[in-house]
């Protein structure tokens, strides 16, 4: 079985920083993507920001200059470093990994954690 389990969330004031950090864990084989997406209310679950095995990055335009990805292979985490975080940033952020299982005959699946409020308030 694997789980990813979020941490870091919380309240920050506009133009504060937060650090997500996300850790998966069980039979591991490999994981291909991981990432962060996130979820404001009455709205769809959108990509925030994803890193591959070999490092490429992908954010979104809401994102860009204001965050970055980061991931640890060894360790099977990654974290989001988001900085001077806006009102709108408001949302239950949740980590995403593709994941190969060990057991015999797996393949890639996507897994999700329980997600991590993040709210953005003065």
């Amino acid at each position: 079985q694997v789980q990813l389990l979020e941490s870091g969330g919380g309240l920050v004031q506009p133009g504060g920083s937060l650090r997500l950090s996300c850790a998966a864990s069980g039979s591991i084989f490999s994981i291909k993507a991981m990432g962060w997406y996130r979820q404001a209310p009455g709205k769809q679950r959108e990509l925030v920001a994803a890193i591959t095995s070999d490092g490429s990055t992908n954010y979104a335009d809401f994102v860009k200059g204001r965050s970055t990805i980061s991931r640890d292979n060894a360790k099977n985490t990654v974290n989001l470093q988001m900085n001077n975080l806006r009102p709108d940033d408001t949302a239950v952020y949740y980590c995403n990994a593709v994941i190969k299982s060990r057991y015999p005959g797996a393949g890639y699946d996507s897994y999700w954690g329980q997600g991590t409020q993040v709210t953005v308030a003065s």
